[in-house]
């Protein structure tokens, strides 16, 4: 089992090196794929494939992928994020509370 002191300080290291500004332009990346990744099994659906047979599939792909950037484009022409941001659970409470007060 590990010592407590070495998971602090692991802890710590790791910590500081996100502070750094090459350990974040690189987080940006990462964050932009798993962000892509999100929205396609969102709105697409890709983690089942529909179909049988690899060229079935790969087609599924090919029109995930252009529904996809056709989505993206069309928040992008009308300026609006494709992020909504997330609410807490907390949050959901407190606006219905607010709502329901009104």
């Amino acid at each position: 089992m590990f010592e407590r002191h070495t998971i602090e300080q692991a802890l710590q290291a790791a910590r500081a090196e996100q502070t750094s500004r090459q350990w974040q332009d690189k987080f940006k990346i990462r964050a932009g794929v798993e962000g892509t990744v999100r929205q396609a099994i969102a709105v697409t659906g890709l983690r089942r494939a529909r179909y049988r047979g690899i060229a079935k599939v790969h087609l599924e792909h090919v029109f995930s992928a252009v529904a996809l950037n056709l989505i993206r484009l069309d928040a992008w022409w009308d300026n609006q994020p494709l992020d909504r941001g997330r609410t807490s659970h907390l949050a959901r409470l407190e606006l219905a509370e607010l709502a329901l007060t009104s």
